[in-house]
């Protein structure tokens, strides 16, 4: 896997009441990444970003939602998303950017 490659792999966190808890309780923490990104490159390129070294890496593919706005119908991008489990000992820390 090229560095290149690997910097491409995650789009940012996804920050939410449930993934706050998971990173509080479990050191489970959740990113949006690229659709075709495989569970080795996510962990791969978890531990290039943030020099952690990563215990598990679970994915979900997410359907986007059916939107109306007004008489028009639409639909909102589906994305991939994953859960990242840190080894013991391990944080990250995103910072509240206020």
């Amino acid at each position: 896997m090229n560095q290149e490659r690997l910097m491409k792999i995650l789009l940012g966190p996804v920050i939410s009441e449930k993934s706050a808890v998971g990173a509080d309780e479990a050191r489970q923490f959740t990113f949006r990444v690229a659709r075709d990104a495989t569970k080795p490159e996510i962990a791969a390129a978890v531990e290039l970003l943030f020099e952690v070294n990563v215990e598990k890496v679970q994915t979900q593919n997410v359907k986007g939602k059916r939107k109306r706005f007004g008489q028009i119908a639409g639909k909102r991008k589906d994305w991939k998303k994953a859960v990242v489990r840190l080894a013991e000992g391990q944080d990250i820390d995103f910072g509240t950017g206020a």
